[in-house]
Protein backbone atom coordinates (compact mmCIF):
# COMPACT_ATOMS: atom_id res chain seq x y z
CA UNK A 1 0.00 0.00 0.00
CA UNK A 2 1.38 3.41 -0.98
CA UNK A 3 1.64 6.30 1.44
CA UNK A 4 -1.10 8.97 1.40
CA UNK A 5 -0.51 11.73 -1.12
CA UNK A 6 0.67 15.07 0.26
CA UNK A 7 -1.84 17.54 -1.21
CA UNK A 8 -1.70 21.24 -0.41
CA UNK A 9 -4.51 22.54 1.78
CA UNK A 10 -5.66 26.06 2.69
CA UNK A 11 -3.55 27.34 5.59
CA UNK A 12 -4.68 27.74 9.19
CA UNK A 13 -3.57 30.84 11.07
CA UNK A 14 -2.53 31.40 14.67
CA UNK A 15 -3.63 35.03 14.73
CA UNK A 16 -6.00 37.38 12.96
CA UNK A 17 -3.03 39.54 11.97
CA UNK A 18 -1.42 36.60 10.16
CA UNK A 19 -4.64 35.80 8.34
CA UNK A 20 -5.14 39.43 7.32
CA UNK A 21 -1.60 39.65 5.96
CA UNK A 22 -2.13 36.42 4.03
CA UNK A 23 -5.42 37.57 2.50
CA UNK A 24 -3.95 40.91 1.48
CA UNK A 25 -0.89 39.29 -0.09
CA UNK A 26 -3.11 36.87 -2.00
CA UNK A 27 -5.23 39.81 -3.17
CA UNK A 28 -2.15 41.67 -4.39
CA UNK A 29 -1.02 38.46 -6.11
CA UNK A 30 -4.39 38.08 -7.81
CA UNK A 31 -4.07 41.58 -9.27
CA UNK A 32 -0.60 40.70 -10.60
CA UNK A 33 -2.10 37.59 -12.21
CA UNK A 34 -4.91 39.62 -13.78
CA UNK A 35 -2.37 42.03 -15.23
CA UNK A 36 -0.21 39.25 -16.68
CA UNK A 37 -3.33 37.68 -18.22
CA UNK A 38 -4.32 40.96 -19.91
CA UNK A 39 -7.38 41.48 -17.74
CA UNK A 40 -6.65 45.09 -16.85
CA UNK A 41 -8.46 47.82 -18.77
CA UNK A 42 -7.21 51.21 -17.65
CA UNK A 43 -8.68 51.89 -14.22
CA UNK A 44 -11.55 49.39 -14.59
CA UNK A 45 -11.78 46.19 -12.56
CA UNK A 46 -11.65 45.25 -8.92
CA UNK A 47 -11.13 42.28 -6.63
CA UNK A 48 -12.18 42.27 -2.98
CA UNK A 49 -11.64 40.12 0.10
CA UNK A 50 -13.30 40.31 3.51
CA UNK A 51 -11.27 41.35 6.51
CA UNK A 52 -10.94 38.39 8.94
CA UNK A 53 -11.55 40.48 12.04
CA UNK A 54 -14.30 42.75 10.71
CA UNK A 55 -15.95 40.65 7.99
CA UNK A 56 -18.51 43.33 7.15
CA UNK A 57 -15.57 45.28 5.68
CA UNK A 58 -13.46 44.32 2.69
CA UNK A 59 -10.09 45.12 1.11
CA UNK A 60 -10.01 46.44 -2.46
CA UNK A 61 -7.57 48.00 -4.92
CA UNK A 62 -7.10 51.78 -4.87
CA UNK A 63 -8.68 53.58 -7.81
CA UNK A 64 -6.27 54.38 -10.64
CA UNK A 65 -3.41 52.08 -9.64
CA UNK A 66 -2.22 49.59 -12.27
CA UNK A 67 -2.84 45.97 -11.33
CA UNK A 68 0.83 45.11 -11.95
CA UNK A 69 1.98 47.54 -9.25
CA UNK A 70 -0.40 46.71 -6.39
CA UNK A 71 1.20 45.64 -3.09
CA UNK A 72 -0.42 44.58 0.17
CA UNK A 73 0.21 48.01 1.66
CA UNK A 74 -1.63 49.73 -1.22
CA UNK A 75 -4.95 48.02 -0.50
CA UNK A 76 -7.86 50.00 0.93
CA UNK A 77 -10.47 48.74 3.41
CA UNK A 78 -14.09 49.75 2.85
CA UNK A 79 -17.13 49.21 5.07
CA UNK A 80 -20.54 47.87 4.04
CA UNK A 81 -21.72 51.39 3.23
CA UNK A 82 -18.81 51.99 0.87
CA UNK A 83 -16.85 54.32 3.12
CA UNK A 84 -13.05 53.99 3.34
CA UNK A 85 -12.08 52.98 6.88
CA UNK A 86 -8.41 52.16 6.29
CA UNK A 87 -5.91 53.08 3.61
CA UNK A 88 -6.87 56.68 2.88
CA UNK A 89 -7.02 56.37 -0.93
CA UNK A 90 -9.89 56.72 -3.37
CA UNK A 91 -11.75 53.59 -4.50
CA UNK A 92 -13.73 52.91 -7.65
CA UNK A 93 -17.40 53.81 -7.25
CA UNK A 94 -18.42 50.77 -9.28
CA UNK A 95 -16.40 48.55 -6.95
CA UNK A 96 -18.36 49.93 -4.02
CA UNK A 97 -21.75 49.54 -5.72
CA UNK A 98 -21.15 45.98 -6.92
CA UNK A 99 -19.00 44.46 -4.19
CA UNK A 100 -20.88 45.92 -1.22
CA UNK A 101 -24.06 44.35 -2.60
CA UNK A 102 -22.44 41.00 -3.39
CA UNK A 103 -20.77 40.69 0.01
CA UNK A 104 -23.97 41.71 1.79
CA UNK A 105 -26.08 39.19 -0.15
CA UNK A 106 -23.57 36.33 0.13
CA UNK A 107 -22.12 35.89 3.64
CA UNK A 108 -20.50 32.68 2.39
CA UNK A 109 -18.41 34.64 -0.11
CA UNK A 110 -14.97 35.73 1.04
CA UNK A 111 -13.77 37.25 -2.23
CA UNK A 112 -15.22 38.63 -5.45
CA UNK A 113 -13.54 39.48 -8.75
CA UNK A 114 -14.65 41.64 -11.66
CA UNK A 115 -12.70 42.87 -14.67
CA UNK A 116 -13.27 43.82 -18.29
CA UNK A 117 -11.50 40.90 -19.92
CA UNK A 118 -11.62 41.00 -23.75
CA UNK A 119 -13.29 37.63 -24.25
CA UNK A 120 -15.72 38.00 -21.35
CA UNK A 121 -17.02 41.37 -22.45
CA UNK A 122 -17.22 40.22 -26.08
CA UNK A 123 -19.29 37.17 -25.15
CA UNK A 124 -21.45 39.33 -22.88
CA UNK A 125 -22.44 41.43 -25.91
CA UNK A 126 -23.87 38.42 -27.77
CA UNK A 127 -27.26 36.80 -27.32
CA UNK A 128 -25.75 33.75 -25.61
CA UNK A 129 -24.29 32.65 -22.30
CA UNK A 130 -21.42 30.30 -21.54
CA UNK A 131 -22.05 26.97 -23.25
CA UNK A 132 -20.75 23.56 -22.24
CA UNK A 133 -18.28 23.11 -25.10
CA UNK A 134 -15.25 21.96 -23.12
CA UNK A 135 -14.26 20.24 -19.91
CA UNK A 136 -13.17 23.56 -18.43
CA UNK A 137 -16.52 25.17 -19.26
CA UNK A 138 -18.21 22.50 -17.16
CA UNK A 139 -16.87 24.18 -14.00
CA UNK A 140 -19.77 26.59 -14.59
CA UNK A 141 -22.48 24.05 -15.36
CA UNK A 142 -25.69 25.41 -13.80
CA UNK A 143 -23.41 27.73 -11.80
CA UNK A 144 -23.42 30.94 -13.83
CA UNK A 145 -26.13 33.59 -13.83
CA UNK A 146 -26.83 36.34 -16.36
CA UNK A 147 -27.58 39.97 -15.57
CA UNK A 148 -29.29 41.24 -18.72
CA UNK A 149 -30.09 44.83 -17.77
CA UNK A 150 -27.12 47.00 -18.78
CA UNK A 151 -27.94 50.63 -18.00
CA UNK A 152 -24.44 52.15 -17.96
CA UNK A 153 -21.61 52.31 -15.44
CA UNK A 154 -22.70 50.70 -12.17
CA UNK A 155 -22.66 53.49 -9.58
CA UNK A 156 -26.04 52.93 -7.97
CA UNK A 157 -26.48 50.72 -4.91
CA UNK A 158 -29.79 49.39 -6.21
CA UNK A 159 -28.18 48.14 -9.42
CA UNK A 160 -25.49 46.49 -7.33
CA UNK A 161 -28.25 44.63 -5.49
CA UNK A 162 -29.80 43.53 -8.80
CA UNK A 163 -26.43 42.16 -9.92
CA UNK A 164 -26.15 40.29 -6.61
CA UNK A 165 -29.63 38.92 -7.25
CA UNK A 166 -28.64 37.67 -10.71
CA UNK A 167 -25.59 36.00 -9.16
CA UNK A 168 -27.82 34.27 -6.62
CA UNK A 169 -26.08 31.29 -5.03
CA UNK A 170 -23.80 30.72 -8.03
CA UNK A 171 -20.05 31.25 -8.41
CA UNK A 172 -20.26 33.55 -11.44
CA UNK A 173 -22.49 35.96 -13.30
CA UNK A 174 -22.25 37.43 -16.80
CA UNK A 175 -22.99 41.15 -16.83
CA UNK A 176 -24.51 41.80 -20.26
CA UNK A 177 -22.49 44.28 -22.38
CA UNK A 178 -20.05 44.61 -19.49
CA UNK A 179 -18.05 41.52 -18.49
CA UNK A 180 -17.92 38.81 -15.87
CA UNK A 181 -17.95 38.59 -12.08
CA UNK A 182 -16.87 35.61 -9.99
CA UNK A 183 -16.93 34.83 -6.28
CA UNK A 184 -15.32 32.31 -3.96
CA UNK A 185 -14.59 31.30 -0.41
CA UNK A 186 -11.00 32.49 -0.94
CA UNK A 187 -9.17 35.02 -3.08
CA UNK A 188 -7.59 32.01 -4.76
CA UNK A 189 -10.83 30.47 -5.99
CA UNK A 190 -12.49 33.76 -6.98
CA UNK A 191 -9.41 34.72 -9.03
CA UNK A 192 -9.10 31.27 -10.62
CA UNK A 193 -12.79 31.10 -11.53
CA UNK A 194 -12.43 34.46 -13.26
CA UNK A 195 -9.32 33.43 -15.20
CA UNK A 196 -10.78 30.14 -16.39
CA UNK A 197 -14.12 31.80 -17.21
CA UNK A 198 -12.30 34.36 -19.38
CA UNK A 199 -10.47 31.54 -21.17
CA UNK A 200 -13.72 29.62 -21.54
CA UNK A 201 -15.34 32.66 -23.15
CA UNK A 202 -12.41 32.95 -25.57
CA UNK A 203 -12.67 29.25 -26.42
CA UNK A 204 -16.39 29.63 -27.14
CA UNK A 205 -15.81 32.63 -29.41
CA UNK A 206 -13.08 30.70 -31.27
CA UNK A 207 -15.26 27.60 -31.56
CA UNK A 208 -18.16 29.52 -33.10
CA UNK A 209 -15.83 31.35 -35.48
CA UNK A 210 -14.37 28.02 -36.64
CA UNK A 211 -17.83 26.44 -36.80
CA UNK A 212 -19.04 29.16 -39.15
CA UNK A 213 -16.36 28.07 -41.63
CA UNK A 214 -17.30 24.42 -41.22
CA UNK A 215 -20.99 25.09 -41.68
CA UNK A 216 -22.03 23.26 -38.51
CA UNK A 217 -22.29 24.27 -34.83
CA UNK A 218 -19.78 23.35 -32.13
CA UNK A 219 -20.39 20.06 -30.37
CA UNK A 220 -21.96 20.48 -26.92
CA UNK A 221 -21.07 18.40 -23.88
CA UNK A 222 -24.08 16.31 -22.84
CA UNK A 223 -25.91 17.32 -19.62
CA UNK A 224 -24.91 14.06 -17.92
CA UNK A 225 -21.25 14.51 -18.82
CA UNK A 226 -21.35 18.19 -17.85
CA UNK A 227 -22.82 17.35 -14.45
CA UNK A 228 -20.24 14.64 -13.82
CA UNK A 229 -17.42 16.95 -14.88
CA UNK A 230 -18.71 19.78 -12.70
CA UNK A 231 -18.51 17.43 -9.72
CA UNK A 232 -14.78 17.04 -10.40
CA UNK A 233 -13.67 20.52 -11.55
CA UNK A 234 -16.34 22.88 -10.26
CA UNK A 235 -16.12 22.86 -6.48
CA UNK A 236 -14.37 25.36 -4.24
CA UNK A 237 -11.30 23.38 -3.22
CA UNK A 238 -10.47 22.83 -6.89
CA UNK A 239 -10.68 26.58 -7.51
CA UNK A 240 -8.35 27.21 -4.56
CA UNK A 241 -5.94 24.46 -5.65
CA UNK A 242 -5.78 25.61 -9.28
CA UNK A 243 -4.53 29.01 -8.13
CA UNK A 244 -1.61 27.61 -6.10
CA UNK A 245 0.93 27.17 -8.94
CA UNK A 246 0.16 30.73 -10.05
CA UNK A 247 0.61 31.97 -6.48
CA UNK A 248 3.91 30.14 -6.09
CA UNK A 249 5.27 31.74 -9.27
CA UNK A 250 4.06 35.25 -8.42
CA UNK A 251 5.20 35.16 -4.80
CA UNK A 252 8.65 33.96 -5.92
CA UNK A 253 9.10 36.35 -8.85
CA UNK A 254 7.36 39.41 -7.38
CA UNK A 255 8.05 39.43 -3.62
CA UNK A 256 7.08 43.10 -3.37
CA UNK A 257 3.44 41.96 -3.15
CA UNK A 258 4.17 41.38 0.54
CA UNK A 259 5.32 45.00 1.09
Amino acid sequence: MGRPLDVARPPVFATVAEERAHRKAKLAGAFRMFSKAGLDEGVAGHITVRDPEEPDTFWVNPFGMHFSMIRSSDLVRVNEEGRVVEGGRMVNGAAVAIHCAVHAARPDVLAAAHAHGPAGKTLSSLEMSVEMLTQDACAFYNDLGVYDDFTGVVLDAEEGRRIAGALGTRKAVMLRNHGMLTVGTSVDSAAWWFLTLERTAQCQLDAYAAAAGLGKPPRQVSPDAAEQTYGVVGYEFVGWFQFQPIWERISRDQPDIFD
